[in-house]
């Protein structure tokens, strides 16, 4: 089987779940990325010869076609050279941007959603609410059961939505805990629903009765700087550490020493929200127990008082409460963390992630040629 990928980005670092199906999905992958106009194959110069790009440029001067009309023939050309059996696109909005393009290819249509292009009100308005890409795709994929609702909500039809939470990576289930520093790790992008001003807010109150403890935040995004005078302001410089982006390496270095992993993720204001973390399946399934929000697909990985401990969004104080209840027991922890380890190992891992999807895909397939 030969399947198209279709990402808006080039394996950006944040993305690992994509690079997840790029890498363990059956038969060979293409991966086409970039916006509308600008699709790349990975590991390719060039989708089409020379001779076929000088070809559809005479004819798009010809007809008067617009210059849009060289790159889809290309992506298409390019497209049947690999004999593709299915196209998966990432992102409902992307799919929206490529309709043209996938409806002139005539295969099946898997349309994967991740997040932002389920949540955020602007985006879902600019995409004329799916209307076409629901219509258009053979399958669609949500990745928490908020969101499958809120696709449902939007009119996807129930028979073509699928939910299939993400499967951190293998390297994950290695890692060996040693609860050995009072330490809380969190990763991730700084951003509006990610929130990590509140991370550091329910830290702070944690340290007037734990001096020692320590909060780790790596990532990187337009919240940084905020959060780094929020720490200064608190006078937390030797609590607080920003590591920047770090390897998975490095990550799973930090999780074998530290107490939990902490997230505060929200509902930002113009509708942004989580599909599911997965830095937050990885934690767990290393043997950290997850404070958290009960934010989009989070609940569903992780279960209150027995894998981790959950508040509601914007509750600072319950978070602090949490923190504390962990340093105050690391046995706690160690409880929390062995039943995290051994329910995503048994409902959320990687190898069950994939082989949903290629069943997804080997559907999309078979219906599309009934």
């Amino acid at each position: 089987m030969n399947t198209a990928i279709f990402s808006p980005n080039k394996n950006p670092y944040s993305e690992t779940f994509i690079q997840a199906h790029k890498n363990y999905l059956k038969g060979e992958v293409f991966y086409y990325y970039g916006a509308k106009g600008r699709l790349q194959l990975e590991g390719s110069n060039r989708l089409v010869s020379k001779s076929k790009l000088w070809r559809f440029r005479f004819i798009r001067k010809l007809n008067k076609y617009p210059f849009s009309y060289i790159k889809e023939q290309s992506v298409l050309t390019s497209l049947k050279k690999n004999d593709i059996d299915v196209v998966l696109v990432e992102y409902g909005s992307h799919a929206y941007n490529l309709l043209s393009l996938l409806k002139a290819s005539g295969l099946p249509v898997v349309v994967h959603f991740h997040g932002y292009d389920a949540s955020v009100e602007l985006v879902i308005e600019q995409c004329n609410q799916y209307k076409e890409v629901f219509s258009l795709a053979t399958k669609v994929i949500a990745v928490s059961r908020k969101m499958k609702q809120m696709l449902l909500e939007l009119g996807c039809p129930s028979e073509k939505l699928i939910y299939n939470v993400y499967g951190p990576q293998p390297e994950f289930e290695k890692v060996q805990v040693n609860f050995s520093k009072k330490q809380f790790i969190g990763i991730g992008r700084f951003t509006d629903k990610k929130a990590p001003y509140y991370t550091i807010m329910a830290f702070k109150d944690v340290v007037s009765k734990h001096p020692d403890a320590t909060l780790l935040l790596a990532g990187d995004g337009i919240l940084l700087n905020m959060c780094q005078n929020l720490v200064k302001h608190y006078g937390l410089e030797k609590q607080v550490q920003f590591l920047g982006v770090i390897t998975p390496e490095r990550y799973r270095e930090i999780l074998s020493e530290s107490l939990a992993f902490i997230q505060h993720s929200i509902t930002a204001a113009n509708g942004d929200m989580e599909g599911t973390p997965v830095a937050v399946l990885e934690a767990s399934i290393s043997g950290l127990p997850v404070i958290a929000t009960k934010h989009a697909g989070i609940p569903d990985v992780i279960v209150h008082g027995e894998t981790g401990l959950l508040c509601e969004e914007h509750d600072v104080g319950m978070m602090s409460m949490n923190m504390l209840k962990l340093l105050d027991s690391a046995d706690y922890a160690k409880q929390l963390g062995t039943a995290g380890k051994a329910h995503i190992l048994a409902s959320y891992n990687m190898k069950r992630h994939i082989q949903v999807l290629q069943d997804i895909l080997e559907v999309a397939i078979e219906d599309s040629t009934l």
